[in-house]
């Protein structure tokens, strides 16, 4: 059952990735920025200040109470243990993400060239790696948040991370709804954190996106990939003209 707590920090998180301070909030509840912090933390919620928040989220209760659920005792980043025996196996690395997605097994079975025998031995070893709980009916529940954080050099980046970013930039981006910006400027260091942090809460915003519309039918979404990048560079072809600094100074 999710309590008041997972429906506070689920508030929270919503909030945090839309750019919501406690003080903006408070300018839309009429409240002074204490007595909203004092909400938050003594959890004095009333059904209306929830839904009145909600609102200003733009979603509803039932939206904000299924984040709370899902995201209670829940993990974002598996051990190597657990990665690994993930990269090994292709297919046992595609149910995880189906069901990270919110899809079932009826629709895995249906959608993907994975019989049900072996969607019962690939949910029964995500069991064994404790990433979903097995229960009655064909019922799963996950262990994990619905957005796994790959490791930095674990197992999955070694294993598909070139696969995935060649094939992703392969695509030209000419279709309706793909788009490629790329832009190089020079920035100060104070500038260059600020794009940081705001393309951090982009990701967060795309992830809890994907969280909402987890409880649609699959066939009411669609697969989409996101990069964000951002460190120095200067174009080769520049950089083979610069003059070096010993030719600078004469």
């Amino acid at each position: 059952m999710t309590g008041v707590n997972e429906i506070i920090n689920a508030l929270k998180r919503c909030l945090k990735s839309r750019g919501i301070t406690y003080g903006k909030l408070s300018g839309q509840l009429g409240l002074s920025e204490a007595s909203v912090k004092r909400l938050f933390s003594t959890g004095s919620f009333t059904l209306d200040r929830i839904e009145q928040i909600c609102r200003l989220l733009d979603m509803d209760m039932f939206e904000l109470a299924r984040l709370a659920h899902n995201d209670a005792s829940a993990i974002a980043e598996l051990s190597s243990t657990q990665e690994q025996a993930l990269a090994d196996n292709p297919r046992l690395l595609l149910v995880f993400h189906l069901l990270l997605s919110g899809w079932d097994t009826a629709q895995i079975i249906a959608e993907y060239d994975v019989s049900r025998a072996q969607c019962i031995k690939l949910t029964a070893e995500l069991d064994r790696l404790r990433l979903i709980d097995l229960r009655p009916g064909d019922q799963i529940r996950l262990r994990t948040a619905r957005h796994v954080s790959w490791r930095r050099e674990g197992p999955i980046r070694k294993a598909y991370q070139q696969q995935v970013l060649d094939e992703f930039f392969g695509a030209p981006f000419t279709s309706q709804g793909e788009t490629l910006r790329f832009e190089a400027k020079e920035l100060s260091h104070a500038s260059r954190e600020v794009m940081r942090r705001k393309l951090e809460k982009l990701v967060q915003e795309f992830n809890e996106l994907a969280r909402i519309d987890a409880a649609l039918n699959p066939s009411e979404r669609d697969a989409i990939g996101l990069v964000v990048g951002l460190r120095p560079y200067v174009l080769s072809l520049f950089t083979r003209i610069k003059r070096g600094k010993s030719a600078a100074r004469r």
